[in-house]
């Protein structure tokens, strides 16, 4: 477990359910008193009491959130880029054509805007090479071996140090009070499994995202799960709502997503059956963080953002809302 993972546990974990219920004790420190930060608690205090008109069995307390973007920062670039960047120039030797084939050239020379001149063709063309041709254990073990000493190269902070502490804090909340939490990401979801579970308290059944085609072989005498060069799932718009009801089966009455990439998403969730919430993280912090939204190729955010005002979502203002972003040291 990550020290920052410790310190939110350890932090939130006092609470029991009663002094939760009764405002004892603050569930969201790092949160500024604002009607966002009220909302949330005055939700999770409704669904959760027995005696409510919105009470929620805890068999249907599905809580689902997208990562880049909601969990953990997106700039300038999805984090799991880097790490196929760092796995290319770690297979550079073996493939001498590469210093003039491009995208590979760019990413060699760590050129973003050349990898974009690339396009989504040359963006599989990386992801296909840096991804796929071993086996799932193999593949794990680059990713977690990666986390381990790569460093945003903004902040020079550990990629896992670049999750949003109040997020973190909902996150235990939300668990604390008996929500089935899962991740329903765009991101790779073998990327995200060798990592998150340790850093959000999430166990890998719970994580969700895209993924390249598998198949079984027998290598050395020994069954394995071999990565083949294909994707199988864009887990983004409209398919998270269909992987949620294939993985899950149950539509969620919590989400939080931060572009147009989760609007479905957020939308399935607020017809629920039950009292539902719908979260829109908007990045308006250019100072600590970023400010970005509808001119922004990462994280685009403009039809959620006013489809949120018009159907009650809870919309974060990253700059008021948030007393902290990353977890101190």
């Amino acid at each position: 477990m990550t020290l920052l993972r410790t310190l939110t546990l350890a932090a939130v974990a006092m609470m029991s359910h009663h002094a939760i219920a009764n405002n004892t004790v603050d569930p969201l420190p790092s949160w500024n008193d604002t009607a966002t930060k009220k909302n949330i608690i005055q939700y999770v205090q409704q669904i959760t009491a027995p005696d409510s008109k919105q009470f929620i069995p805890v068999s249907d307390r599905i809580a689902t959130f997208d990562n880049d973007g909601t969990l953990w920062a997106e700039k300038p670039v999805y984090f799991q880029l880097y790490f196929a960047l760092d796995q290319i120039k770690a297979q550079a030797s073996q493939h001498p054509e590469w210093k003039t084939e491009e995208p590979f050239a760019s990413a060699l020379k760590g050129d973003l805007e050349g990898i974009k001149k690339s396009g989504m063709e040359g963006l599989i063309k990386l992801v296909m090479a840096s991804h796929t041709g071993m086996s799932t254990e193999q593949f794990s073990d680059s990713v977690k071996d990666w986390v381990k000493t790569a460093k945003h190269p903004t902040t020079q902070r550990p990629f896992t140090d670049m999750v949003y502490q109040p997020m973190l804090e909902l996150l235990t909340y939300l668990q604390n009070n008996d929500f089935k939490t899962y991740i329903v990401s765009g991101g790779g979801v073998d990327f995200m499994r060798a990592w998150a579970p340790e850093v959000y308290g999430i166990p890998k059944e719970q994580i969700l995202g895209s993924s390249v085609k598998t198949q079984y072989e027998v290598v050395d005498g020994k069954p394995t799960i071999m990565r083949l060069p294909e994707i199988s799932v864009n887990n983004d718009k409209a398919q998270k709502p269909l992987t949620i009801q294939t993985y899950i089966g149950k539509k969620p009455v919590f989400a939080a997503g931060n572009s147009d990439g989760d609007l479905e998403m957020l939308q399935w969730t607020k017809t629920s059956s039950y009292s539902s919430m719908s979260l829109l993280v908007h990045h308006t912090d250019a100072e600590r963080e970023w400010a970005y939204d509808k001119d922004s190729a990462i994280g685009h955010l403009e039809k959620a953002l006013p489809l949120a005002k018009k159907d009650n979502w809870t919309v974060i203002d990253m700059k008021k809302d948030w007393e902290q972003v990353f977890p101190k040291h």
